[in-house]
């Protein structure tokens, strides 16, 4: 079927003919689909985003437009302006599988355009992510949801950032803490939280919000532990007296001590600044204080530099005792 005759077809073809048209998109070359958007197929293929009760319709139109984007701003670009982004939201929230999720990875293509970013924070993406982020079990379409908001990050509006946090703690809490899914939410949280003091105080105190920072620094990913860390410091950096205690009853020195020995060389300083400001912690409880001798010992030696096997079997006797 030639250029002009596919843009015929989705101009002016019945349903059956409009599908197969579309899904003729997906087998071309890409100089073949590049003459198709310069002759006008980018409109008629969105308009076929309104049959969302049309699975195959949209789902046909949900694949030819992810065949235009490919490789090409401009494209994408074409395809925003051509009014996809409300249309591929009302399908997202249509809850019609696996709609839905071809949905997410048209709009995680298009996000990732920086001409289309305000426009996509502006429609009301941010929200509806949000909300199947929290509805969704797919951990592929988490994935893409997280890369999308990543996308869209400094675009998020004030009133949806510490909204935008509290579903990923929650998405943290249900997911393993090694997993890239979590790995992904952690960073995108610690972007978030550097740019929200609300944010940052919500975290702070939740107690289910310290437990899976201190939980994902103990088992995460090097990256997760990374950005737990960071967000960790931050919190504690904005309110020592209000979020110390808080932390310290995480259980999250020995965590900390160890990511000072083998983490990312960012997360080894950001663990010891961190305990830096918890050993400031003066306590009447006798079992504290020991602890605390414990702790500037440990700190002593690993102020010191590097450490050999046996120094490092003798830490982390030292770390099991701070976890008691």
């Amino acid at each position: 079927m030639a250029e002009v005759q596919v843009v015929q077809a989705l101009l002016f073809g019945d349903q059956e003919a409009k599908v197969a048209a579309a899904e003729t998109v997906i087998h071309l070359t890409n100089k073949q689909r590049q003459r198709l958007v310069d002759i006008g197929a980018i409109p008629p293929i969105v308009s076929m985003l309104h049959a969302s009760r049309d699975l195959k319709s949209a789902e046909s139109a949900i694949f030819a437009l992810l065949s235009l984007a490919y490789g090409s701003e401009r494209n994408k670009i074409r395809i925003a302006k051509s009014g996809a982004i409300p249309l591929l939201l009302n399908i997202i929230q249509s809850e019609i599988h696996p709609l839905v999720d071809h949905g997410i990875a048209a709009l995680l293509v298009l996000s990732s355009c920086s001409a289309n970013k305000p426009a996509m924070a502006d429609s009301g993406a941010i929200q509806i992510l949000n909300e199947t982020l929290l509805k969704n079990n797919n951990t592929q379409v988490n994935l893409d949801i997280i890369v999308t908001l990543h996308n869209l990050s400094p675009w998020i509006p004030t009133a949806l950032l510490s909204y935008t946090s509290s579903c990923l703690i929650c998405l943290i809490n249900e997911s393993e803490k090694s997993s890239k899914l979590v790995e992904k939410s952690m960073g995108l949280l610690e972007n978030i939280v550097s740019a929200s003091d609300v944010a940052l105080r919500e975290i702070g105190l939740t107690n289910v919000g310290i437990q899976e920072l201190v939980e994902t620094i103990e088992e995460g990913s090097k990256q997760s532990k990374e950005s737990a860390v960071g967000i960790l410091l931050m919190i504690c950096e904005s309110g020592k007296e209000v979020y110390r205690g808080r932390i310290l009853r995480e259980g999250a020195i020995p965590g900390l001590l160890q990511l000072s020995i083998d983490g990312t060389k960012r997360a080894k300083g950001k663990a010891k600044s961190l305990l830096r400001l918890l050993r400031d912690c003066s306590s009447d409880c006798r079992s504290e204080r020991s602890k605390n001798v414990v702790l500037e010992q440990v700190m002593g030696e690993i102020d010191r530099g590097e450490m050999g096997e046996m120094e490092l079997g003798m830490m982390e006797e030292m770390i099991a005792r701070l976890s008691t």
